[in-house]
């Protein structure tokens, strides 16, 4: 017996139980806040928060990089892949960019949509930003996708960096994501449409349930083991016009706006692919250089579809928009005939056009042509497979200003070969053209490009690369011999800095603000150009 019985600290120690936690997962389940909201979907498209709050670019097929030229970048490709599984599946996009949606904002939002399947866009300078969006997602139940120029060549070694992402859809992404949502679901491919479209692109596809994930072309994932599969490629689709029209309406379509253009725009994909072999071009990691082209009457039917929802501006958002004179007619003669007064610009090479069919585009709208220029010497433009010449260089863009069409070149510093003296060249060709605008971006090799392979190669990557530092307008990874990284940054502002503080292009920015929105837009985008040329 103890002398002090009032304190039970003196009785003796109980032996240790077998412990026995609770497990509070099934009550959970069973409260009303595990039911999924009136306002769930089963899919979520998304264009995630940007890494600063500021405009970047995410595409399909193209570069992920800061609008430095403060154009919001609509995402059509999330549209196309809502019109692949609507109205089998309750669908909705969530674009951040354009009202630069906070990630507190965007978290609220998808918990909101408390989607089955979260599919978003993936580029090499946001990865790590872009991922923070799975991992909300998958806390949320949803299974997690991606898509882009950087998960296509790098599956394996993002689904191993990441294991809040559970699916990679490689290449082009519809047929991919509708055969495994539909093998997940339990389902057949349904209609006679779809069905047609995987036959016809698939000589292999089979209809009915699908019994292994293993079997859906194109797709990387991640087994109940945590192995990754990487699956057969699958071949592109054939006839684009075999594609539902994109579902335009689920996109913040009046958030989407360019200086220089009175009210909102929007992209239309007007073919997939380009012929030329430029080695630092991304789009051939998606496309290769399978070239596909909609017929004129499949590319109106759109036009008309997005004049009826409002809209009167349009980009012409194809590799390469000229790349079949006849079709380009096509579309011109059918916006003249039908009365669709869309004022649309697009991109063009320099050896892919001619005066004729520049005068017929103009008259059919078209304000602005970007052409992709690169370099004045011809030694770099041989080595990275440009294939054109400063001859035909001056004779398109003189052809472009007589129609009246306004030019914007695009030049990147810093590919191989480059020098000091070559860069000196480029500066001096770009003051002497007739441009309206113009960027001068860094050489980045990009992952699956025959540049990025160049750059292993010989070694030019700087020590200690990141993939999010793998960015053409922000800095470079490169060090060349003689040419290190810091002085093809100093290049590429100076070159800025030379072409746009002259008169002409000083004019050309103020004329740019033609309404509050645009003036808005342009002062924004001329501060952050001031920010980067010092």
């Amino acid at each position: 017996m103890s002398d002090h019985p009032e304190n039970l600290g003196t009785r003796s120690v109980r032996p240790l139980p077998i412990a026995s936690f609770p497990d509070v997962g099934k009550a959970l389940a069973e409260l009303p806040t595990a039911v999924r909201p009136a306002s769930a979907v089963d899919v979520l498209f998304v264009n995630p928060p940007s890494p600063d709050g500021g405009i970047w670019i995410r595409s399909q097929h193209r570069v992920g990089r800061r609008s430095r030229e403060n154009m919001i970048w609509p995402q059509v490709s999330l549209a196309q892949l809502a019109a692949m599984l609507s109205p089998d599946y309750t669908v909705d996009v969530i674009d951040a960019i354009p009202s630069r949606m906070s990630w507190q904002e965007f978290e609220a939002l998808v918990a909101e949509k408390r989607p089955r399947y979260y599919v978003t866009q993936v580029t090499a300078p946001t990865l790590t930003n872009d991922m923070r969006g799975t991992f909300i997602a998958r806390s949320l139940g949803a299974k997690t996708i991606a898509f882009g120029t950087h998960v296509t060549p790098m599956p394996e070694p993002t689904l191993k960096a990441f294991p809040t992402l559970d699916y990679v859809l490689r290449g082009e992404p519809e047929l991919t994501l509708r055969e495994l949502l539909d093998t997940l679901d339990g389902r057949q491919v349904g209609g006679e449409r779809l069905q047609k479209l995987f036959r016809e692109h698939d000589v292999d596809w089979t209809p009915g349930v699908k019994e292994d994930l293993g079997e859906i072309k194109g797709l990387a994932w991640r087994d109940g083991d945590c192995q990754i599969h990487i699956n057969p490629d699958r071949p592109f689709i054939r006839n684009l016009n075999d594609l539902p029209l994109p579902m335009h309406h689920l996109l913040p379509w009046k958030k989407y706006r360019v200086a220089g253009m009175k009210g909102p725009y929007t992209f239309i994909v007007p073919s997939r692919g380009c012929p030329a072999g430029c080695r630092f071009c991304i789009k051939h990691v998606t496309y290769q250089y399978a070239v596909r082209v909609r017929s004129p009457e499949n590319v109106l039917e759109e036009l008309e579809m997005l004049w009826d929802l409002g809209l009167r501006n349009v980009h012409m958002y194809a590799d390469l928009f000229t790349v079949n004179r006849d079709q380009v007619m096509g579309i011109c003669e059918g916006m003249l005939s039908r009365g669709l007064k869309f004022r649309w610009m697009c991109n063009s090479r320099v050896d892919f056009v001619d005066a004729e069919m520049l005068q017929m585009m103009a008259r059919a709208g078209c304000w602005l042509i970007s052409w992709g220029l690169e370099s004045a010497d011809p030694e770099i433009r041989k080595r990275v497979r440009k294939g054109t010449t400063e001859a035909k260089i001056v004779q398109a863009l003189n052809w472009s200003k007589a129609a009246g069409i306004m030019n914007w070149g695009y030049f990147i510093i810093g590919l191989p070969g480059e020098t000091e003296e070559t860069i000196r060249k480029t500066i001096d060709l770009a003051k002497k053209l007739p441009l309206d605008l113009a960027l001068f971006h860094i050489a980045a090799p990009y992952p699956g490009t025959p540049f990025f392979f160049e750059v292993v190669e010989q070694g030019w990557f700087r020590p200690g690369t990141k993939w999010e530092e793998v960015d053409m307008d922000e800095s470079t990874v490169l060090d060349y011999p003689g040419l290190p990284a810091e002085r093809i940054e100093y290049w590429a502002r100076r070159a800025f800095r030379e072409w746009a503080l002259r008169p002409k292009p000083m004019q050309t920015f103020l004329r740019s603000m033609n309404n509050w929105e645009s003036a808005k837009s342009a002062i924004n985008a001329g501060w952050q150009a001031l920010g980067w040329m010092r």
